[in-house]
């Protein structure tokens, strides 16, 4: 019977979130997060990552309170959840490191460039670096160049790390892009000059 009861105050308890009961939510995390971040860090292997995925997956579960009163089995769904949002967050964060790795390649190769091709796209690396917005810049720079953490360049520039975090993907995604393009247009200009 202790079972059953459990089971509905666990009812009751995400109804009350679904209503948008602040202090329900506080209980259900208090609850599930120290287990989920166990159940993560599994999936993970990495305690920074493991703690940003709970975060996501509470702040998810939060904004789409209203579907917890369909919820039969809060357990079996926070755990089905959980995983999801752990192995994107992996397939992310490999996506960052391959293109992080191959602009730190060119970075470092940019002293001994071999062709006048090279010397152009660490010119596009530095001038889609100077296009970013201050804070981006900073974070990417700290980050990428002096090696630090995400929790380190938080620190230094009173940024949370989640904050860190989506400034370096945002600006990541933007160098990435930016240098796409330039190059896309250098291609097609050449092909109109051998027209």
């Amino acid at each position: 019977m202790p079972h059953i009861s459990a089971l509905h105050q666990e009812t009751e308890l995400l109804i009350s979130v679904s209503q948008g009961d602040e202090r329900a939510f506080t209980a259900l995390y208090n609850h599930y997060h120290k287990r989920l971040g166990t159940h993560i860090y599994r999936i993970t292997k990495s305690t920074e990552l493991a703690e940003e995925v709970v975060h996501d997956v509470f702040l998810k579960i939060w904004l789409n309170r209203e579907t917890l009163v369909n919820v039969e089995n809060f357990s079996v769904y926070l755990y089905v959840i959980s995983k999801n949002a752990a192995l994107n967050c992996l397939k992310r964060t490999i996506r960052e490191r391959a293109l992080t790795t191959e602009l730190d390649t060119d970075s470092e190769q940019a002293s001994l460039p071999d062709t006048p091709e090279d010397d152009y796209r660490y010119i596009l690396i530095d001038e889609a670096i100077d296009r970013l917005p201050p804070q981006q810049r900073q974070a990417y720079l700290l980050a990428r160049h002096e090696r630090l953490s995400y929790a380190e360049v938080g620190l230094r520039m009173n940024l949370s790390k989640e904050t860190v975090k989506k400034y370096l993907q945002i600006a990541t995604e933007f160098i990435s892009a930016y240098i796409g393009k330039r190059l896309m247009v250098s291609i097609w200009l050449t092909i109109q000059n051998f027209l």
